[in-house]
């Protein structure tokens, strides 16, 4: 027992630096993105045109320079598994450039899966440094939370999400403390240094009534399926396109060929990048046209599928808070509560996480209104047929 805790207390240690060089990452690598996406939506005729060109750089540059590095998160994945001995530390420059280009050029997708894999690729790299033993698991969960949390800035959330995404239904509570010594230090790390934090704070001003239970029931049960939804198109339209053409370079070549021809006939651009304009409009009435989730959906679905990099988390959290502004009318609920909790739920249900997303309402929106997002969540995670976006991700799920 003296010997877990001298472990503990000494992973705690190490975590606050893989904190803080993670959060310095994650600023810079933020921080651009930001910049890019207003570059890009100020010259969007300039650079959507030539989305499928970058394309085939970056698919050509990964072929021959980046190793295994294009797996991405599968990567991380198949080390935590021992199925790779460790991730090559030139991913953390790949994908974060990879990103930025697909993001200027008017790609649909998202950031969070580069910041965790960022934190992984660090923290996995610093344990082939120091002789220190313990389970591979343990470096990548620090670093998978540190890498969230540095972007996003919500540790509690980055810390749940990253202790329950590689087995659903279970959660390695022992490295629980090392992680909150990492995320915390990589959140505060980004904020010291100047990163935006998105947040709105919500109150409902409703009670939890037979009525409004069941609303929120049935609300939650429709983000789950939306958020079963994406995962469902985002893994067959994968391997659709792989079938259908097999070589990665003219694949990316001729889907970014359309995705720019549909991207500039939508609005001029209003579905490329991240998806912060639907969330910006979802929560400050501005206008949500009613087929704005499942455009952004089917097109970052399109987007990832094609080989450009990115993540999924924001435009999940986009798909969702913009189809909670749809749905709050119909049942008679304020617009953004049922924003929040169509933001929190899509997102918990296409990654098959369960606290973390109730978190990431707490910390982004307040933690008023937790009730709400406990019961959402608890049918949107039911009703998402556990299935996750990241393919490898283990189940220990009761069965009953």
């Amino acid at each position: 027992m003296e010997k877990f805790y001298k472990k503990i207390i000494l992973l705690s240690f190490i975590g606050i630096p893989i904190g803080f060089v993670v959060g310095i990452i994650d600023t810079i690598f933020g921080k651009t993105l930001i910049r890019i996406g207003e570059i890009r939506d100020e010259h969007i005729f300039y650079f959507l045109p030539f989305l499928a060109i970058i394309g085939v750089l970056i698919i050509f540059v990964y072929k021959k320079f980046g190793s295994n590095s294009i797996k991405g998160m599968s990567l991380v994945f198949e080390v935590a598994q021992d199925k790779e001995e460790k991730i090559p530390l030139r991913l953390i420059p790949f994908v974060i450039v990879s990103t930025w280009l697909t993001h200027l050029f008017g790609g649909s997708a998202g950031r969070e899966g580069v910041a965790v894999q960022v934190g992984a690729t660090f923290s996995d790299w610093l344990s082939t440094k120091i002789n220190f033993k313990c389970d591979k698991k343990t470096f990548l969960i620090i670093g998978m939370a540190s890498g969230f949390a540095g972007l996003f800035q919500t540790p509690i959330a980055a810390i749940l999400f990253a202790v329950e995404v590689l087995i659903a239904g279970a959660i390695h509570y022992s490295v629980l403390i090392p992680t909150v010594a990492g995320a915390f230090t990589a959140s505060a790390t980004s904020h010291f240094l100047g990163l935006e934090k998105f947040s709105f704070n919500i109150n409902s001003n409703i009670s939890i009534d037979f009525n409004i239970l069941f609303k929120i029931i049935f609300i939650g049960i429709i983000f789950g399926l939306v958020g079963s939804l994406f995962t469902f198109l985002l893994k067959n339209t994968k391997q659709f396109l792989a079938n259908k053409i097999e070589n990665p370079i003219k694949r990316i070549f001729f889907v970014g060929i359309f995705l720019s021809i549909i991207l500039l006939i939508l609005h001029s651009g209003r579905y490329c990048g991240l998806g912060t304009n639907l969330i910006d409009a979802s929560f400050n009435n501005k206008s949500i046209y009613t087929y704005d989730f499942i455009l952004k959906l089917l097109l970052t679905v399109i987007t990832l599928s094609a080989g450009f990099q990115g993540g999924e988390v924001t435009p999940l959290f986009a798909i969702g808070a913009s189809l909670g502004v749809i749905l709050a009318p119909i049942f008679d609920l304020p617009i953004e509560l049922v924003a929040s909790l169509g933001y929190i739920s899509v997102f918990g249900s296409a990654t098959n996480t369960f606290l973390a997303p109730i978190f990431i309402g707490g910390e982004v929106f307040g933690y008023q209104n937790m009730p709400y997002y406990f019961i959402v969540m608890a049918f949107a995670y039911a009703f998402n047929f556990n299935k996750s976006i990241y393919s490898l991700q283990e189940n220990s799920k009761l069965q009953i």
